[in-house]
C-alpha cells in the first residue's frame, strides 16, 4: 500500500581516528551496509550525524566498496573515515586477517593494514603544481603564505613556521568561495617534520580536526623539501591529530591509531 513504510535498523559506529584516546583526533561515523541505499538516504544520514565525514561500505567479494559523505556532499577521498572503517572491520565486524582492501569508484584501490593497534592507510599520492598567490586565495587568511600549490582537489598554502599555522585565523566566508574542496595550510614543525591545518567550508566542514587525505598532498611536498621519505606530522586543530607518513613512489602510507567512542543503531 502507498502508506506502508519499511522500517530499517542500521548499525552505526563513531570512531576517533588518528589518536590513542577519545575526545581527540577526528571523529567519523561508520555505517556497514548489506547493500547500497539511495544516495539521498546516505546524504541524510551524514547530515543527521553532523560529523565531518560519515563512511558507508558494502562487502563485494574479498573487498569493500566505500563512500564518504560530509553533512552536505559526497567527497572523493577521506583518510580518517577510511581508518575508522578499518578499525570497525578489524575490531567489531569480524573481518579476518590483518589487511582490509577497500575500493572507491572515485579514488581506486585503498588498503589498510594493522600491526597491533597501529593502522596504516595506503593511498594514491596527490600531484601538485605551483600557482600564483592571488588575492582570491590569500584574502581568506590574516597571515600571508610564502607559496601556493594546487592539488587534485585542494589548495596547499605554505607558511614560514609552525607558530603562524597555530595563530592563523581563517575567513570561512571567503574560503568557501574558492573552487576547490578545501585549503591545506602547512609549515615545518618545531618538534615534528611538518604541521598543518585544513579548512573546507565548501563541503560543510569549516576546520577538519585531522585530514588523512590532505597528507597525500603534504607528504610528497615535505619529502621533497626535507629530502627524506619518512615523516612525522601533527595537524594543529583543537583536537590534534598525530600521523606518521611514508612516501612510496606514487603511493603514500599514513599511519595512526583509532578509538571507539560510540556504537548503536539507526532507526528509520
Amino acid at each position: 500500500k502507498d502508506d506502508e513504510r519499511i522500517m530499517m535498523n542500521l548499525p552505526i559506529y563513531q570512531v576517533d581516528a588518528f589518536t590513542d584516546k577519545i575526545f581527540s583526533g577526528n571523529p567519523a561515523a561508520v555505517c556497514p551496509l548489506g547493500q547500497w541505499l539511495d544516495d539521498e538516504i546516505l546524504q541524510k544520514i551524514a547530515m543527521e550525524n553532523n560529523l565531518a565525514e560519515t563512511a558507508f561500505y558494502v562487502k563485494e567479494g574479498d573487498r569493500y566498496q566505500i563512500r564518504w559523505f560530509t553533512p552536505e556532499v559526497e567527497v572523493d577521498l577521506c583518510g580518517h573515515a577510511t581508518l575508522a572503517s578499518a578499525y570497525v572491520l578489524f575490531n567489531l565486524e569480524n573481518h579476518e586477517g590483518n589487511a582490509v582492501h577497500f575500493f572507491s569508484r572515485r579514488s581506486g584501490e585503498l588498503t589498510v593494514t594493522r600491526d597491533a593497534e597501529l593502522l596504516t592507510l595506503n593511498f594514491p599520492v596527490d600531484t601538485i603544481e605551483p600557482i600564483a598567490l592571488t588575492d582570491e586565495i590569500t584574502n581568506g587568511f590574516d597571515i600571508q603564505p610564502v607559496a601556493a600549490f594546487k592539488g587534485r582537489t585542494d589548495y596547499l598554502l605554505v607558511y614560514e613556521g609552525e607558530d603562524q599555522i597555530s595563530q592563523l585565523t581563517p575567513s570561512f566566508e571567503k574560503i568557501s568561495k574558492l573552487k576547490v574542496r578545501g585549503v591545506i595550510v602547512t609549515a615545518k614543525g618545531n618538534e615534528v617534520d611538518f604541521v598543518s591545518r585544513f579548512f573546507a567550508p565548501q563541503v560543510g566542514v569549516n576546520e577538519d580536526p585531522v585530514t588523512g587525505s590532505a597528507h597525500t598532498t603534504l607528504t610528497p611536498y615535505w619529502a621533497k623539501q626535507l629530502h627524506r621519505n619518512e615523516l612525522s606530522a601533527i595537524q594543529l586543530s583543537s583536537r590534534r591529530g598525530y600521523l606518521k607518513c611514508t612516501l612510496l613512489g606514487d603511493r603514500v602510507e599514513i599511519r595512526g591509531r583509532a578509538k571507539l567512542y560510540l556504537q548503536g543503531e539507526i532507526f528509520f
